[in-house]
């Protein structure tokens, strides 16, 4: 395991302006607002070698359109002759359809209501396996509950077809319930909520936050603190690691002991990882396995916000281990896998997994081996929270976070 515990000073992008507001960072899991200064998207990436490598890739930033609160995007298939366009969420409950050339957005009519607050709102989405034919989407959101129920909130995922894609008035039509968080619980934090489809597309990884009250995590009877297998109907496959437990919830489960995962892609060689959000300090970088228990919040390689100390993770070997952790954090916030394709603007970060920082306000690269050991290979400042990153045909996007946020394009030097 790498453990990353330096107070590691990225050199800054150079600014061609001052930067006129000052800057906060917020905690890992804080749900209060970044005060971020505005600085020009055009600065250019530090080209001064990071200690971790001696040949750090450069870049400038293009900015392409402007959100409010985004959460996440996924990039649409793209035709001949056709501008790559991208369909992004923003927390407080609009999907649009953003061109990623002249940068013009539809919304997205027909999205649920969502409970917007905290950490909570519209979180994610990704295309169906069969999008070319069906036109279905899977989207995440935080639901509030009815009746006495109305002050708990939990996470929720949809399908849905995407109606009019081609047109000024797009839609979800068809929506269909796929899976919830079960209980509901007070709070509007760690819903996690991120999706994944395996690369064969038989299966759908949901990542399912402790909704920041721990012991779920390693209970059973709730479906809070773990990874999520499900068929993309939402039925449990046969072979999930605890299909033969007594209680029925448990045979959705992938993996268990969980905190609150942001970031979930397969590698190369078809093994899932994740980037998951610490206490305060001890962000996690892990691979998961089939049936494995992780160690929330019986072990962490950081400590509680009273101060508390947990024990560390090499204190207990039944719990998987992570193999990179970050002291101070990163607050990781979503993370993708660079391979090339028609472009090839970063072959330096072939194989590797891209990782956005929130209160760290960077671009973390985390290179992967052979022998499944991890570690951090560059990081960039960005300037901003970086909410989510998505690489498409050998190009890279990133969104910032909070209010008046830019969908940037990376351009290599």
């Amino acid at each position: 395991m790498t453990t990353i515990n330096t107070r590691y000073i990225s050199t800054p992008l150079t600014l061609p302006i001052i930067i006129s507001a000052l800057l906060f960072s917020t905690a890992a899991c804080s749900s209060e607002p970044a005060v971020n200064a505005t600085s020009d998207k055009q600065a250019k990436a530090s080209t001064t070698e990071s200690s971790m490598s001696a040949k750090k890739p450069a870049f400038t930033t293009k900015a392409v359109a402007t959100f409010d609160e985004p959460w996440a995007m996924v990039a649409l298939p793209k035709s001949n002759n056709t501008s790559l366009k991208f369909l992004v969420t923003q927390k407080t409950g609009e999907l649009f359809i953003v061109d990623t050339v002249t940068g013009a957005k539809t919304e997205v009519s027909g999205v649920p209501s969502v409970a917007y607050g905290g950490q909570g709102g519209l979180g994610d989405i990704v295309l169906a396996p069969d999008f070319a034919t069906s036109n279905n989407v899977y989207i995440s959101y935080a639901e509030a509950g009815t009746g006495t129920d109305s002050n708990n909130f939990g996470a929720k995922v949809i399908k849905a077809k995407l109606s009019g894609l081609n047109t000024a008035t797009p839609s979800l039509q068809n929506i269909t319930p796929i899976w919830q968080q079960t209980p509901k619980v007070t709070g509007q934090g760690h819903y996690s909520h991120r999706l994944l489809f395996s690369p064969d597309g038989q299966y759908l990884y949901i990542s399912s936050g402790e909704r920041q009250k721990k012991d779920p995590a390693q209970d059973m009877s709730m479906n809070l603190g773990k990874i999520i297998r499900l068929h993309p109907d939402g039925s449990v496959p046969k072979d999930n690691p605890f299909v033969n437990d007594s209680n029925k919830i448990a045979s959705q489960f992938w993996t268990i002991g969980n905190r609150n995962v942001l970031g979930m892609r397969f590698d190369e060689n078809g093994k899932l990882w994740i980037s998951e959000m610490g206490p305060k300090d001890g962000d996690e970088f892990n691979l998961i396995e089939k049936g494995k228990n992780y160690g929330w919040p019986i072990v962490s390689n950081g400590r509680n916000y009273s101060g508390t100390p947990i024990p560390n993770h090499d204190t207990r070997p039944e719990f998987e281990a992570p193999k990179v952790t970050w002291t101070p954090v990163i607050s990781p916030s979503s993370m993708s896998l660079y391979t090339a394709g028609t472009k090839n603007d970063f072959p330096a970060w072939q194989g590797d997994f891209l990782v956005g920082g929130l209160s760290s306000k960077a671009l973390v690269v985390v290179d992967v081996d052979n022998d499944n050991t991890a570690s951090e290979r560059y990081r960039y400042d960005m300037g901003e929270r970086i909410r989510s990153v998505l690489t498409v045909d050998g190009q890279v996007w990133v969104l910032e976070d909070e209010s008046d946020s830019k969908l940037l394009q990376l351009i290599p030097e």
